[in-house]
């Protein structure tokens, strides 16, 4: 988030500082003024709508041509799902022009945000619901995979699914029950019945211990573009492949269920769903088509053709 340091008139600033996610098109060009904050929390409430945020690259300089030059999407999911209340706010708050962008003021008197407006009490994240329900669909060593991953990011990249679990998680414990995954998805409106949620609840419990832990639901959240980074891939496959070969074996695959808790887990299949040249084991491209398999239809439509794009999910920390 941009950090507004007053200077001696009061005004106008020409230090560029803050996160890049969140920096206004004006720091950038080093003359700003408090509009700049608003430009900021409109980046965080489009990170908190979506669980992505609007700019991004995979260094700095990529990230501020794109606050500069690049145009915001609200087309990918969900965005379909999200009120045209609330994408005008963002809109209007994501002006590159400060002049014609909303003030604070403004912003406070937007129909999305009053009391009694037309923001609705949702406190579950509509892409929550969608990505369980894509985490349902993956194979069980692509599930793991993607706890290895979610262990080794950091406290800012998980941010918003840190909240969104502690929304979910009622009774503070720890670990989200069936009941309280009802809950807080009839609370974002999402229709399902009692055996469809408890078959989102199963897929995402991998150790099958009848709660999802903070673990797994930051695994089964995870946005996909944490999935193809290639430091990422590489850290998971070495997770499995425990004695560096180059191949994860079956007693290697039994070794890393053991350590997740999962019985009666079915090894050769596992394999098998993997294994493209079947030589009983699964080596490192075998491995990384199996984490890319199906991820192209949840990506950013302007990122299809070089998807491996990647960034920090980040909030603010107060």
């Amino acid at each position: 988030m941009t950090l507004v340091a007053r200077n001696s008139t009061g005004e106008i600033f020409s230090d560029v500082v803050g996160s890049p996610y969140y920096v206004a098109p004006e720091v950038l060009c080093k003359r700003y003024g408090p509009e700049a904050d608003v430009w900021s929390a409109g980046v965080i409430i489009y990170i908190l709508l979506s669980g992505v945020p609007p700019f991004w690259g995979e260094s700095e300089q990529e990230i501020f041509e794109e606050v500069l030059h690049g145009d915001v999407d609200f087309t990918s999911d969900p965005w379909p799902t999200i009120s045209e209340s609330a994408k005008d706010l963002v809109k209007k708050m994501l002006v590159r022009d400060p002049r014609k962008r909303l003030t604070a003021h403004q912003v406070l008197c937007h129909p999305w945000v009053q009391v009694d407006g037309v923001a609705p009490d949702k406190p579950l994240d509509s892409a929550v619901l969608s990505r369980l329900t894509q985490f349902s669909a993956m194979d069980k060593l692509k599930k793991m995979a993607l706890r290895v991953i979610a262990e080794s990011l950091s406290e800012e990249e998980i941010a918003g699914l840190k909240e969104m679990f502690k929304m979910i998680d009622t009774d503070n414990s720890g670990n989200i029950t069936f009941e309280e995954l009802k809950a807080g998805l009839k609370r974002c409106g999402a229709n399902l019945n009692e055996s469809e949620i408890y078959d989102l609840m199963k897929a995402a419990d991998v150790d099958n211990s009848g709660t999802i832990d903070y673990g797994e639901f930051i695994a089964a959240t995870l946005h996909l573009n944490k999935i193809e980074k290639e430091d990422h891939l590489f850290r998971a496959f070495s997770y499995f492949d425990k004695d560096g070969s180059g191949y994860i074996t079956q007693d290697e695959l039994q070794k890393a269920c053991e350590e997740f808790g999962i019985e009666d887990s079915h090894l050769e299949e596992m394999i098998r769903e993997v294994d493209q040249n079947n030589d009983g084991r699964i080596d490192y491209n075998e491995f990384v088509a199996m984490m890319e398999k199906g991820n192209a239809d949840f990506g950013k439509k302007r990122y299809q053709n070089n998807f491996n794009i990647g960034f920090r999910e980040a909030t603010p920390v107060y």
